[in-house]
């Protein structure tokens, strides 16, 4: 259960997000995140240009980027792909999902999947650029944040996720650490897993184990046909679903073949859907 100071800072950057929606012609607020100094100042003074943007901060790391987005809730990111201890896509991977702005790659290597960028990221600048690339760039990224909403740029991010994490083998076991020992816990006997904090918590039979990962990035590395995503803190294996059933008050639950009963979001009722073939 999330305590008061996490909800109240989930609630100041949904607030942000809001104003956002309601005050379209406001400016759009940037971080710039990028460990060389040179390339920040280049981004932050093309930026200076653009009566529409205002740069709100700059972040060397990725690991200072994190607090400064919970807190701050930018529309748009200026993001370096490699930087050193945490790169680009781990900061992506370790944000909150309302917290999820429009986001610009900056990379000076063309190896890295640049025509995944082109539709599931707003753009990708490669290094060096030009004002007129950039201006192009910041310009898709206004279409982007009017257009679509904080849930479909997150649909997107984890879209790319998923492609740039395509060339890595699905996770088929869980390694954990425990009183001394090392327990390999095979994904399909895992019933759920819960969000918590920074870690997952996940549930086979009458067991439990606590693991340091986020929940973002469990999801991208599991089977997208024998897991699936019910609410923003739940994944759960469809093949322990025993039922899914309606209440009075229109809410959904997915009743395990163990009793457990999960509450689905409307959030993910649709993909749900989809999954099964059928409408729920």
């Amino acid at each position: 259960m999330r305590g008061p100071e996490e909800r109240n800072k989930e609630s100041a950057g949904n607030e942000k997000i809001k104003m956002r929606e309601e005050r379209p012609d406001a400016k759009i607020r940037a971080l710039i995140v990028d460990d060389e100094p040179p390339a920040r100042s280049v981004i932050r003074k093309m930026l200076a240009e653009d009566a529409e943007v205002e740069v709100i901060g700059e972040c060397s790391n990725g690991e200072d980027a994190i607090p400064f987005i919970e807190k701050h809730a930018p529309d748009l990111l200026f993001l370096d792909i490699q930087m050193p201890e945490m790169d680009g896509f781990a900061l992506l991977e370790s944000l909150a999902e309302e917290k999820a702005p429009a986001v610009i790659f900056v990379t000076a290597y063309n190896r890295y999947a640049v025509r995944a960028f082109d539709v599931a990221a707003v753009d990708y600048l490669l290094k060096p650029f030009d004002h007129e690339r950039m201006a192009t760039a910041v310009e898709r990224a206004k279409t982007n944040l009017r257009e679509k909403s904080a849930e479909d740029r997150n649909r997107q991010m984890l879209d790319l996720l998923r492609q740039l994490s395509a060339r890595q083998q699905t996770l088929d076991r869980f390694v954990i650490k425990q009183n001394g020992r090392v327990l390999l816990i095979p994904t399909e006997e895992v019933d759920w897993i819960e969000a918590a904090g920074n870690y997952v918590t996940l549930y086979s039979g009458d067991r439990k184990y606590l693991i340091r990962e986020t929940m973002k990035r469990v999801e991208l590395r599991l089977d997208p046909q024998k897991f699936i995503r019910i609410h923003r803190s739940t994944i759960v294996n469809v093949e322990r679903v025993r039922e899914l059933q309606i209440h009075f008050n229109e809410e959904h639950l997915v009743i395990l073949k163990d009793g457990r009963e999960l509450v689905l979001s409307r959030r993910y009722r649709e993909k749900l859907s989809q999954k099964l073939g059928t409408s729920i």
